[in-house]
């Protein structure tokens, strides 16, 4: 039998140390690649799960924020409100605009027109009552916080308005005229020294009888710097109509 040659077996065992080369060299690479995935993944992961958790938390911080900066219902205007014109006969008219008539007024100013004037001008039968203020550049005040007014009364120029805090001579008038829903009138005058009598018996004290007219308004938005609000009247008896525009020019 031939023995085999020397190149031959040379040959095999040089291959069988190559292939066996090759096998170690591709194992630790091969499982090293598992140890370096598990070693990002794990941060990775962790991650995903902290970012939801810390997200909710900070969406609830503004949200909860956001509730305990928002302006109460009450304060606020819809668009059905209740409006109230009042004044004495020798004094300057008052509007007051309400939510309900139970809450205190959202809105009210004083007219330097003469509530006589202002009847007088109701006998026509349309009543236009535009009040124009400034725009101010960057200002964030809501159209009806604005203190001062410029008053048309039917296009014609009647002096300035004022915006008031409800006193307490302001919250008695509106208080004894809250049953009414819509109607006019005059309230009584009160007698010095009748401090214990009821509301009812006299509203007013040292400024004669008090003239009122009561009705609801439907309240329009136009943009920030213009609002309107039409007195509604169900009944079409030729009771007068008026209408007012706030604008912010």
């Amino acid at each position: 039998m031939a023995k085999p040659s020397p190149d031959k077996k040379h040959f095999h065992w040089s291959n069988k140390v190559s292939n066996e080369d090759e096998e170690q060299q591709h194992v630790p690479s091969f499982n090293s690649c598992p140890e370096k995935d598990k070693d990002n993944e794990l941060p990775s992961s962790l991650s995903r799960k902290k970012l939801p958790a810390i997200t909710i938390a900070r969406v609830r911080s503004v949200l909860s924020a956001l509730s305990k900066n928002r302006p109460n219902p009450v304060r606020g205007l819809g668009t059905r409100v209740t409006g109230t014109l009042f004044g004495s006969r020798k004094g300057h008219v008052h509007f007051a605009f309400q939510k309900s008539p139970t809450h205190q007024p959202v809105f009210l100013i004083e007219l330097q027109t003469p509530i006589s004037g202002l009847v007088k001008e109701m006998a026509s039968g349309l009543v236009r009552i535009a009040l124009e203020c400034d725009k101010k550049v960057g200002s964030s005040r809501r159209m009806l916080e604005e203190p001062v007014w410029r008053t048309y009364c039917n296009g014609k120029k009647c002096g300035f308005a004022m915006k008031r805090e409800c006193g307490e001579k302001e919250w008695k008038v509106l208080k004894a005229v809250e049953p009414i829903s819509m109607g006019a009138g005059v309230l009584p005058a009160e007698k010095p020294g009748d401090e214990g009598e009821k509301e009812d018996e006299g509203v007013v004290n040292q400024e004669g009888e008090m003239m009122y007219m009561r009705a609801k308004f439907e309240r329009v938005v136009g943009s920030r710097d213009s609002e309107a609000f039409y007195m509604m009247n169900p009944d079409s008896n030729g009771a007068p109509e008026l209408s007012i525009y706030l604008l912010r020019i």
